[in-house]
């Protein structure tokens, strides 16, 4: 099994940062796609910004030039940065990995979710 933890959620203004950080442990021979998806209250989860192995990204529109998604590949560590956040932003925020186990059995794995609430 694949593991994912999450960090760095919490309470913010608006207009302030945070960062998001996840990280994969268990027995993993590659991930080839890491990312975040967050959900609020009443909505669908829904994609906020992915990246593969090879650094190609996806983001979101409502979040384009304010998120940036980053990764360490040798790590198994994913990293969301997000800047100007709105109180639109609030969510629960949740990391997923894909890719494979070290006997080549296919992965996907969800972490457990991490708050982020933007108020004033």
């Amino acid at each position: 099994q694949v593991q994912l933890v999450e960090s760095g959620g919490g309470l913010v203004q608006p207009g302030g940062s945070l960062r998001l950080s996840c990280a994969a442990s268990g027995s993993i021979f590659n991930i080839n796609v890491m990312g975040w998806y967050r959900q609020a209250p009443g909505k669908e989860r829904e994609l906020v910004a992915i990246i593969t192995s090879g650094g190609t990204t996806n983001y979101a529109q409502s979040v384009k030039g304010r998120f940036t998604v980053s990764r360490d590949n040798a790590k198994n560590t994913v990293l969301l940065q997000m800047n100007d956040l709105k109180p639109e932003d609030t969510a629960v925020y949740y990391c997923n990995a894909d890719g494979l186990e070290g006997v080549g059995r296919r992965f996907n794995s969800w972490g457990q979710g991490t708050q982020v609430t933007v108020s004033p």
